[in-house]
């Protein structure tokens, strides 16, 4: 076990309908960027590499996958308690997080289609699948009597500007830390199958490699810009971008672990290894990748999600506004404090042994 926070009850817009969960920094975030600067990219450098990945999204290898079979149509009342909370948080965190991909690329597609058709034809695909997967979350949210407003959610969720440079390097991550998550539950649920309470999860081992065409797509794209990678200032933000999903996560994962204990997963386990695999396969892409076997890396993510939890606490408590503002700000220091120490160890470089990653 670790510390956790429970799970609380849903809160509705309506009968059925859930209201969105309160943003916060670890809350999926929707994303708007400089079209303009998109369109414009030159992708002449690795143009043969991204065309390939085009050809996998155009091949649409999950177009018969997204399927309610009959598993599906029975009652779900008998998951009930944290189990039925739990679960039901994730699909909305989920489903919003895809939806949020899915509202991004299609803006991307529309904008770029009249100058950069090829870059808008990528776009077009990877918003055609985010869609099937917010859809199928949100019926499966249906299936315990809540689904979210979509329409809602686009018109009243605020949207973050990021500038195409951080957009390549956040999806990039996104989504091949999304593969690893899905495939690791997959795995466990083969090994474990009285685990297996919702047929959602069967459908994970194919779903994930969306995840990975898209982030493929994403680090062909990287790779035809040679500031995202070569350059001293590309390390920096190589690292702090790496840094950032990864302590998101942890603090997720630490502050959601009632969902994975429910499916039999150990929290901290299933942590270090989602981190580990997309640290790995970042080589790939990045000029270097963090050192996550350094004795202190997991320790200082950890301490970052014991002051998560404390200032979560914090906010749920009863006391007045401004005591509240200043109970947080030792928790807050010592999040930034622990990021800090982690930015400052030494990463390891990864141009020299590319050849040899798998």
């Amino acid at each position: 076990m670790v510390n956790t926070v429970a799970t609380p009850e849903p809160q509705l817009l309506k009968p059925g309908i859930k209201a969105p969960v309160k943003e916060t920094l670890l809350t999926p975030r929707f994303y708007t960027t400089d079209f303009d600067a998109v369109a414009q990219l030159d992708i002449s450098a690795n143009e043969a590499e991204i065309k390939a990945v085009i050809e996998e999204l155009r091949a649409d290898y999950n177009r018969h996958h997204f399927v309610r079979d009959d598993e599906f149509k029975q009652t779900w009342d008998h998951i009930t308690g944290e189990k039925r909370r739990a679960f039901i948080d994730f699909l909305e965190r989920s489903c919003t997080s895809e939806f949020s991909g899915f509202l991004l690329f299609k803006e991307l597609s529309r904008r770029l289609k009249k100058n950069n058709p090829l870059l808008s034809q990528a776009f077009e695909y990877l918003a055609r699948d985010e869609a099937r997967h917010a859809g199928f979350l949100n019926k499966s949210m249906a299936d315990l009597n809540l689904s979210l407003d979509l329409n809602f959610l686009t018109k009243n969720r605020t949207y973050t500007f990021f500038p195409p440079e951080w957009i390549i390097y956040t999806v990039y991550l996104s989504e091949k830390i999304g593969y690893w998550r899905y495939i690791l539950v997959h795995q466990h649920m083969q090994e474990h199958p009285e685990y297996q309470f919702y047929p959602l999860f069967r459908k994970f081992e194919s779903w994930c490699q969306d995840e990975n065409r898209h982030g493929d797509f994403f680090k062909a794209l990287l790779r035809s810009q040679t500031k995202l990678w070569k350059d001293w200032k590309a390390k920096l933000w190589v690292r702090f971008f790496l840094l950032t999903v990864f302590a998101t996560h942890t603090m997720t994962v630490f502050e959601r672990a009632s969902f994975y204990e429910v499916i039999g997963i150990h929290p901290r386990k299933y942590n270090q290894r989602v981190i580990q695999e997309t640290n790995n396969t970042s080589a790939r892409a990045f000029p270097l990748i963090l050192n996550t076997n350094h004795p202190e890396f997991f320790w200082r993510l950890e301490q970052c999600s014991e002051n998560n939890l404390k200032i979560a606490a914090i906010q749920k408590s009863n006391l007045p506004g401004i005591v509240k503002f200043f109970q947080k700000i030792p928790p807050m220091i010592a999040i930034v404090w622990h990021m800090l120490l982690l930015y400052l160890i030494k990463p390891i470089e990864t141009e020299n042994t590319r050849e040899t990653v798998l």
